[in-house]
């Protein structure tokens, strides 16, 4: 699409970007949810998720869980604000670096699927407890869906247009290159200098690419296999331990009835990692070969996949909440297993993977055997 309803905005995402960041304050300091068995009770917050994680001996996991809940969506939220209050200003100054790193931060901003995660953990708790939403868990929904509306309402190609640097005319017969964060085109010369708009690396394409992006696809298959027999919870009840792989966790929502649930985490958790494995697999062979048939299908997928890949992690933070919220000494107690730490590999590599992938060497390979 080249133009849309939010050309031109600033005003609007600006406000919502605001109120988001408003209401990522008392998401973080009030209880999400509170949580009541056999007259115990417990509360957890957003930072709950990740000092639990880190208590129960997997530190990285409470790193990640913090990171991606917490300091990413703030930091977004700060340099989106920063950007379209300077254009609101009128100035822009050197906000396109600004801009550039809130684009690439998006994919790791990830509390919207951390309220999935949430949600799915509190159909489980509701089964076995009682369980009633906070404070801090009606300000993250509303957190998230004011970073969403704002997201809907950006332009990004508005931001880039009003940040464009006086343009040089090209010489004649000249070759050019263009930015792969902003889309600038710069003369072919300029390659390994940075962008005149975005300050971002000027590069023909993405510095060895298909060799990164293989090197991240064959570790995302190694580890797929111990992240789907391994189990990534254990569950402690009245002295007796249940282990869950994720695809147990999927038939135990089944059989509680909650089949939305189920094929969400089914399809995000199990389906989508290897989803992303095999297309990306089928375009790095595609690219190599040459092949020339379903160009538009393959870009098409690939964008598919850049931009659902990270709600893989709905599993990941369902886990953490509820190693946050159900423990009970010899009630009940939740533990996270060895599987949660392949799994949380994989989908960070194979995130990495489809970022280091350039989706226009598919198109180059086509050239290069007409």
């Amino acid at each position: 699409m080249l133009a849309g309803p939010a050309t031109g905005r600033i005003g609007a995402p600006l406000a919502l970007a605001v109120a988001a960041l408003v209401l990522m304050g008392p998401a973080i300091v009030a209880p999400l949810m509170t949580v009541s068995t056999h007259g115990a009770q417990r509360e957890t917050w957003l930072t709950s998720s990740a000092a639990a994680l880190w208590r129960d001996g997997v530190p990285s996991l409470g790193v990640l869980v913090a990171i991606f809940s917490i300091v990413l969506p703030a930091a977004f939220l700060v340099l989106l604000i920063w950007v379209l209050a300077s254009l609101r200003a009128r100035w822009p100054g050197s906000v396109g670096a600004a801009f550039r790193w809130a684009k690439q931060l998006r994919p790791w901003v990830m509390i919207e699927v951390y309220l999935i995660g949430g949600f799915v953990a509190y159909s489980r708790i509701k089964v076995v407890s009682s369980v009633e939403v906070g404070i801090g868990g009606w300000c993250l929904i509303a957190a998230a869906l004011m970073m969403l509306v704002a997201l809907t309402q950006l332009d990004e190609r508005t931001v880039w247009e009003r940040l464009r640097p006086r343009e040089r005319a090209l010489p004649p017969g000249a070759q050019a290159i263009g930015c792969t964060s902003c889309d600038f085109l710069v003369p072919a010369m300029n390659a390994g200098e940075h962008c005149p708009r975005c300050r971002g690396k000027l590069h023909h394409r993405k510095p060895r690419s298909l060799e990164r992006t293989t090197a991240f696809v064959l570790t995302g298959y190694l580890l797929y296999i111990p992240a789907n027999t391994l189990p990534v919870l254990t569950t402690i009840r009245f002295g007796r331990e249940e282990h869950n792989t994720i695809l147990s966790g999927v038939l135990e929502l089944i059989r509680n009835n909650l089949w939305p649930l189920a094929v969400i985490v089914f399809c995000a958790s199990i389906v989508l990692p290897l989803i992303k494995l095999l297309g990306l697999s089928w375009m790095l062979l595609a690219t190599r070969c040459g092949w020339s048939r379903f160009l538009v299908g393959r870009t098409r997928l690939y964008r598919t996949i850049d931009t659902v890949g990270r709600w893989s992690n709905i599993d990941i933070f369902s886990v953490a909440v509820l190693v946050a919220v159900l423990q009970f000494g010899s009630l009940t107690a939740v533990h996270a297993g060895s599987g949660l730490i392949a799994f949380a590999a994989v989908v960070i590599i194979t995130m990495m993977a489809t970022a280091v992938f350039d989706a226009r060497l598919m198109w180059d390979a086509r050239r290069a055997n007409d």
